[in-house]
């Protein structure tokens, strides 16, 4: 088993395949490193492909004050990993909570960053939502430590923006309900309070987004409705940026739309790693209905 080590002593675990430029891939709150199987295997065909459980997360220690837990300490525990494994720059997938960690990351190493695949990002940045977002993560770590991981699942896993994987792939939804279930409860907890209830809104960014100039590629599920206009808000904002949305999705992107998600994010990253992923063309502007001389 590998473990990386954050800056504060938490062992990291890590798991890692195939040849290639690197990529990691970061996983959101409701996931583990597990959820990105379908990803592993497609992309280490080509790539050396690595995954890893973040803090609260066994086989990651899980530390017991909430004070370890953070949107910066996040960017960092990704840092920690590459560092353990030895890669320079990589290509950063995140999804949700992985999503936003590849943003900062993005944000606070660009130089380490080939580009960022920034997925389902979008929960509580809606200003008009922050403090109702606050309160759910505040509720919904009391609801993991009142009634344990196992049975708060049974809740969890059923959200309106989870019920879509299950229509659709009721055999993988249940794999994800089930790990979900296995959660470290105190995990859980400390990163809803600490990281999801604490994070900044995506909107607040806009100054630094402007200026970031790594590759990204944003996607989001047209039925995941609170990510849906911070998606497009990304898109405006980062200059070398492009919108993937899938239709009659939720929230589980990975997983819900395997062949979709693996087929895009490769044609971006190909893109990517070719120069030909650009900022967008100043004569594209928004003002411009259509060209009349």
């Amino acid at each position: 088993m590998s473990y990386a080590k954050s800056t504060d002593g938490t062992r990291l675990y890590y798991e890692e395949a195939g040849e290639g430029t690197p990529i990691v891939f970061v996983h959101e709150f409701g996931g583990t490193h597990r959820s990105w199987e379908p990803q592993m295997r497609g992309f280490a065909r080509a790539h050396r492909c690595i995954t890893f459980a973040a803090r609260g997360y066994p086989p990651s220690d899980v530390p017991e004050s909430v004070d370890r837990y953070s949107q910066a300490i996040a960017v960092a525990d990704i840092v920690a990993v590459l560092d353990a494994a030895g890669v320079d720059r990589a290509h950063v997938v995140g999804l949700s909570m992985g999503g936003f960690a590849a943003l900062h990351f993005g944000l606070e190493h660009a130089a380490r960053a080939l580009s960022l695949v920034v997925a389902g990002a979008g929960y509580g940045a809606e200003k008009q939502f922050e403090a109702y977002f606050r309160n759910v993560s505040l509720e919904v770590a009391k609801q993991f430590e009142e009634q344990g991981s196992e049975q708060f699942a049974k809740t969890y896993s059923l959200g309106a923006s989870r019920v879509q994987f299950q229509n659709k792939d009721p055999r993988g939804w249940r794999e994800f309900a089930d790990l979900l279930g296995q959660h470290s409860a105190v995990g859980a907890a400390n990163t809803m309070r600490g990281v999801q209830a604490r994070r900044p809104s995506i909107y607040d960014l806009e100054e630094r987004l402007r200026a970031m100039s790594v590759p990204t590629l944003v996607v989001v599920g047209d039925e995941d409705d609170h990510c849906l206009q911070p998606a497009i808000f990304m898109k405006k904002t980062i200059p070398a940026c492009g919108l993937l949305v899938l239709p009659k999705t939720g929230h589980t992107l990975n997983l819900e739309e395997p062949e979709h998600f693996n087929r895009f994010v490769g044609e971006f990253i190909a893109l990517a790693e070719a120069g030909r992923w650009t900022p967008r063309d100043s004569r594209a502007t928004s003002a411009q209905i259509m060209k009349t001389q």
